[in-house]
C-alpha cells in the first residue's frame, strides 16, 4: 500500500504552511514569473494563470495521492499572503527520505522566510512522519539557495557534475538551458540540535527539477 502524506497546516511564529488552493492562483503565476525563479528552476515561462491552476488542482493532488510528495503554499500569519512555496518529492517511504526544494516570491526575500519554512517542514517530518533522511540540491552558483541550506543545519555531501539545468536570459529576451553542477545537501534527525529558531537569509531556490 502507498503511503501518502497527510493534509496538514504547519505554523510557526509569522507563517501558515497549508496546502495549496485555487485562491493562490494569481499570487502563485505572478511569483513563479520572476526572473530569479525562471533562471532557477524549471518552472515552464511564462508561466499563466491556467499553468498555476493545474499545479494546484491536478498535479499537487496527484502527488500527494501517489505518495510521491507534498507541495505546501507558505504563507504570512497576519496577512495571509502567499510568500512562497515549499516542495517535498522523489519520496522513498521505505527508506524515510524526501527531497525538499522551496521557492520565495521576490517581495517577501530578505525576511529569512525561506529558512523559517524549510525548518518548520523538516522539524514536522522528522518528529510526526519519523523520516530520517531529507536532501537537498542547490545550483552550484545559487549562493542563496545555499544559505538557506546551511542555515537549517544541513551537511554538503558533495557535487553531482554536470547534473543540472539553470537558464540564463539573452539579448533577444529569450530563455536559454544553462548546464551547471549541483551540490547534494543531507538533513538527519540530529542535524537539528542547536538549530537557532531565527535567521536572517536572502530568500532561496531549489531545483524543482521534476515539475512539468
Amino acid at each position: 500500500m502507498t503511503s501518502t502524506f497527510p493534509n496538514i497546516s504547519i505554523s510557526t511564529e509569522r507563517l501558515v504552511l497549508r496546502a495549496l488552493d485555487e485562491d493562490d492562483v494569481p499570487a502563485l503565476a505572478e511569483m513563479m514569473n520572476d526572473e530569479m525563479v525562471a533562471a532557477w528552476t524549471s518552472v515552464p515561462q511564462p508561466f499563466t494563470e491556467d499553468g498555476a491552476r493545474t499545479w494546484i488542482t491536478e498535479y499537487a493532488p496527484t502527488e500527494r495521492a501517489e505518495g510521491r510528495g507534498l507541495d505546501l503554499a507558505v504563507t504570512e500569519f497576519l496577512t495571509q499572503r502567499l510568500v512562497g512555496i515549499i516542495q517535498l518529492g522523489k519520496t522513498n517511504w521505505h527508506v524515510r527520505s524526501t527531497e525538499l526544494s522551496y521557492i520565495i516570491a521576490p517581495w517577501a526575500r530578505g525576511e529569512g522566510y525561506a529558512s523559517e519554512a524549510a525548518l518548520a517542514t523538516a522539524q514536522w517530518l522528522f518528529g510526526d512522519q519519523k523520516f530520517e533522511r531529507i536532501e537537498l540540491r542547490t545550483a552550484a552558483d545559487n549562493t542563496a539557495s545555499q544559505q538557506v541550506a546551511q542555515k537549517i543545519g544541513c551537511i554538503s555531501e558533495g557535487v553531482l557534475r554536470n547534473a543540472c539545468i539553470a537558464r540564463t536570459r539573452t539579448e533577444d529576451g529569450t530563455w536559454v538551458d544553462l548546464r551547471t553542477d549541483f551540490i547534494v545537501w543531507s538533513l538527519l534527525p540530529e542535524d537539528l540540535d542547536g538549530v537557532g529558531e531565527q535567521f536572517a537569509d536572502t530568500g532561496g531556490f531549489t531545483s524543482f527539477s521534476d515539475w512539468n
